[in-house]
């Protein structure tokens, strides 16, 4: 993949040990904005403020239960001394190479699944833990679909390719905005939606972000596109899976039009 001048992004959002601010989402500061030496921030949701007026959704306590146990694992920073970390990263690599011996937990192995340097844990700033545990569940449950994206073995490649480890920490930050998941209770029908999946099925937000990134791969290739365009594909694929998540008789996840595109059938 060719770098076009050393330039890198990645998305960044507020994770720390005591737990996220639910009153306000998409904060960011100065210091947990630098990803490089130039970088581009896919921030694509819409910055909250403080007398924001949307309306929000009731939930059904199985709901209510659902939401929180999955906004606890969003709270989840990654840090690299805790052995379920190291073992999950661990995980991750053996999946993506499994001939391939890694040399330690910070090698520059790790470019080759598209994190920026050395420490891939200086890019899960942008989405926490649950960013690799999001990747982790692809390739453990569409292995075929995640190593074609990894390694970029389908369809018409583009010239100018994504970085795949740090497009799916993009990708998971996007999930979460576009669901609302750090507030106290939905405030769009697009996130008061995706609970009713969640509670039928607590794995909802590892497929839907599967779907995701499957998604974006083929608008990435429908548009041509160059790692310039990566906020306008991931743009569009947020509205594309808002515009599903809405449509009438769709009970689960896998019926959703995009899920044909995970399982290899653009």
């Amino acid at each position: 993949m060719d770098d076009r001048g050393g330039g890198s992004f990645v998305a960044v959002r507020r994770v720390s040990p005591q737990g996220v601010d639910r009153s306000n989402t998409c904060q960011t500061t100065s210091a947990e904005a630098v990803a490089g030496s130039t970088a581009w921030l896919s921030c694509v949701c819409a910055q909250g403020t403080e007398d924001d007026s949307r309306p929000s959704f009731d939930l059904t306590p199985e709901q209510e239960d659902c939401l929180m146990r999955l906004q606890n694992r969003l709270d989840i920073a990654y840090d690299s001394s805790v052995p379920e970390h190291q073992e999950s990263l661990l995980a991750l690599w053996k999946a993506a190479f499994p001939e391939e011996e890694l040399h330690g937990l910070i090698s520059g192995q790790w470019k080759e699944m598209g994190w920026q340097g050395k420490d891939p844990s200086t890019d899960f700033r942008g989405g926490g833990f649950i960013s690799l545990e999001n990747l982790l569940y692809f390739a453990k449950n569409f292995p075929k679909s995640f190593q074609d994206l990894l390694r970029k073995q389908e369809g018409d490649r583009s010239m100018w390719e994504y970085p795949f480890a740090v497009a799916g920490v993009n990708i998971t930050f996007m999930l979460i905005q576009m669901l609302d998941l750090e507030a106290v209770k939905p405030r769009t029908l697009v996130g008061a939606t995706f609970l009713k999946f969640l509670s039928d099925n607590e794995s909802a937000f590892n497929l839907l972000y599967c779907i995701a990134f499957a998604l974006m791969d083929h608008l990435w290739l429908a548009m041509h596109a160059s790692y310039m365009d990566f906020n306008a594909v991931m743009k569009l694929t947020r509205h594309q899976l808002e515009k599903e998540l809405l449509e009438e008789n769709i009970t689960r996840l896998e019926e959703l039009p995009s899920y044909a595109h995970l399982l290899g059938n653009s």
